[in-house]
C-alpha cells in the first residue's frame, strides 16, 4: 500500500514532507519539440508505412503509426527497453507527443509489432533515410563523402547470427554504419564472422545508383579504413567514376617505397627531441592491381619509434591536405556511431529474430535522425555542437505538471528551468505564428 505521506529528515527546524498528490507529473516534457520536429517531417509516420499491418481493423486499438512513434519517441528519451514502456504509456507527455490521449501500447503490443518486420521493411526504411538526405538539400552539393565504418554489439543470449570475434573478444554482431556528415545512410546489421567490408560494395553500389539519380554531377566519395580496402572494390569505384579514401595496411613493399623519407623523418625526431611527422606521396601498384594508384604515407617518429600509416587516393592531391584534412576527418564518424550506441541504445539487439534486431537498430537510427533535425534549429546557440545524450539531458528530460482538459493542455515548468530562454526561441523556431 502507498503511504498518503512520506517524511524525511528536517532541514534545520522545518520538517520535509511529501506525498503523492502533486497530479501529473512528467520527466519529459522535452518530446514536445521532437513532436513539432516530426510534424515537419513526418519520419515516423513514413517508418510506419513500411511495415504490413496484418491486424483485423476492427479489434485494432493501437494504430502502427502511434506505435512506432511511440518506439522511435521512447528512444530519443533515453528508454531502452520494451519493458519501459509497460509504465510509460501512461506518461501524459509521451501520450501528448505522439497525438494521444488515452494509455498506449504496452510491452507486449510493441512486441508483436517488432517480431513482424522483414527484410522487405528494412530496405523500404533505409531507402526513406535516403530520401530524407535528399530532401535536406535545396541544392545538389558538389562533392559528398559516404564514410564507411564497421562496430561491435556485444551479444549475450541466443541470438541467431551469434559469433565470437577474436579482435573484440566476445561474442558480437558486427554493424556497418554509412554517414555523409552528420547524415545517417546506413545502419546495416551483420555477423561478427567476416570482414570489415562484408557487404560494403553491394551498399555503395545501391546508394551510388540512388543518389546519381537526384544529382547525377555531384562528386561522390568513398572513405574508410583498412578493412575497407578490397582491390575489386576500388577497381568498381574506378569504373563507376567514385572516387576514394581508403586505409591501406604497411607491408614490406610499401615500407622500401618510403626508405629515405622514413630516415629524414627519424632523423629530425634525433634532432628535435620530439614527435616528428610528414607526409610522403608516391605511386604504387599492388601485384592484385592492374594500374598504379596514388598512395600518401602519414611518416611518424616519436619516443615509442616508428608509426608510419598509408591511404590510397583517386586522385593527386597534396598529401598533407588528404591525409590530415580529408582522411582524417572521417574520425567525427565514430562520434556519430557513438551516439547511436551509446545514447540511442543501437546496441538493445536482445531479440531471437534477426530482422526484429535489424529494426532496432533502425528504431535508434530514427531517433538520431529527429535530433539531427533538431539541431538544424540550434544554430548559433549552445546546444549546436552537442551529443545526442547532450540534448536530451537539457532540452527533453524537462520536468513539468500537466493539466488536460477539454479546451487545453498545459505544461507547467519550472522557473527554475536553465535554458528556458534558449527552450522557448526554439519552439517560436520550430511553430512559427
Amino acid at each position: 500500500m502507498v503511504p498518503e505521506k512520506l517524511t524525511f529528515s528536517p532541514l534545520s527546524r522545518r520538517q520535509i514532507e511529501a506525498d503523492f498528490s502533486g497530479g501529473h507529473i512528467t520527466s519529459d516534457a522535452g518530446l514536445l519539440l521532437l513532436r513539432e520536429v516530426d510534424n515537419q517531417h513526418q519520419l515516423t509516420q513514413r517508418l510506419a508505412t513500411v511495415l504490413d499491418d496484418a491486424r483485423n481493423p476492427v479489434l485494432v486499438r493501437h494504430k502502427l503509426q502511434t506505435m512506432v512513434r511511440q518506439r522511435v519517441f521512447g528512444v530519443a528519451a533515453g528508454y531502452e527497453d520494451l519493458n519501459d514502456h509497460e509504465a510509460l504509456r501512461a506518461d501524459q507527455a509521451l501520450q501528448t507527443a505522439i497525438g494521444e490521449e488515452a494509455i498506449l501500447a504496452g510491452k507486449s503490443t510493441l512486441c508483436r509489432m517488432e517480431q513482424r518486420v522483414d527484410r522487405q521493411s528494412v530496405v523500404k526504411a533505409h531507402e526513406l533515410l535516403w530520401h530524407h538526405f535528399i530532401e535536406q538539400h535545396e541544392t545538389p552539393p558538389k562533392e559528398i563523402v559516404l564514410d564507411f565504418d564497421g562496430t561491435d554489439i556485444p551479444v549475450h543470449g541466443d541470438q541467431p547470427g551469434k559469433f565470437f570475434n577474436a579482435y573484440y573478444d566476445h561474442h558480437c554482431f558486427f554493424p556497418l554504419y554509412v554517414f555523409c556528415g552528420r547524415h545517417l545512410l546506413v545502419s546495416y546489421l551483420r555477423t561478427s564472422n567476416r570482414s570489415d567490408s562484408r557487404h560494403s560494395w553491394a551498399i555503395l553500389a545501391l546508394l551510388v545508383k540512388f543518389i546519381r539519380q537526384y544529382w547525377p554531377d555531384t562528386r561522390i566519395v568513398f572513405r574508410g579504413d583498412s578493412g575497407f580496402y578490397r582491390p575489386r572494390l576500388l577497381s568498381w569505384c574506378d569504373r563507376n567514376n567514385v572516387d576514394y579514401l581508403v586505409g591501406i595496411s604497411k607491408n614490406s613493399r610499401l615500407l622500401k617505397e618510403v626508405d629515405v623519407p622514413s630516415m629524414l623523418v627519424r632523423r629530425a625526431h634525433g634532432e628535435l627531441g620530439e614527435k616528428v611527422s610528414a607526409t610522403y606521396r608516391f605511386q604504387y601498384q599492388a601485384r592484385t592491381w592492374k594500374h598504379p594508384r596514388w598512395v600518401i604515407a602519414r611518416l611518424e617518429e616519436g619516443e615509442l619509434g616508428a608509426n608510419p600509416r598509408f591511404i590510397i587516393s583517386s586522385r593527386y592531391d597534396d598529401g598533407v591536405k588528404l591525409y590530415y584534412e580529408q582522411y582524417c576527418a572521417r574520425g567525427d564518424m565514430e562520434n556519430r556511431i557513438k551516439d547511436q550506441q551509446l545514447c540511442l541504445f543501437a546496441d538493445r539487439t536482445s531479440s531471437t529474430r534477426w530482422w526484429t534486431n535489424q529494426w532496432r537498430l533502425l528504431l535508434s537510427g530514427f531517433a538520431y535522425t529527429l535530433f539531427e533535425r533538431l539541431r538544424a534549429h540550434l544554430k548559433k546557440t549552445p546546444f549546436e555542437r552537442m551529443s545526442a545524450s547532450n540534448l536530451r539531458l537539457k532540452l527533453i528530460k524537462v520536468g513539468a505538471v500537466i493539466i488536460r482538459n477539454t479546451r487545453r493542455i498545459r505544461v507547467l515548468m519550472s522557473d527554475a528551468y536553465p535554458y528556458k530562454d534558449e527552450l522557448s526561441d526554439l519552439v517560436r523556431r520550430l511553430v512559427p505564428g
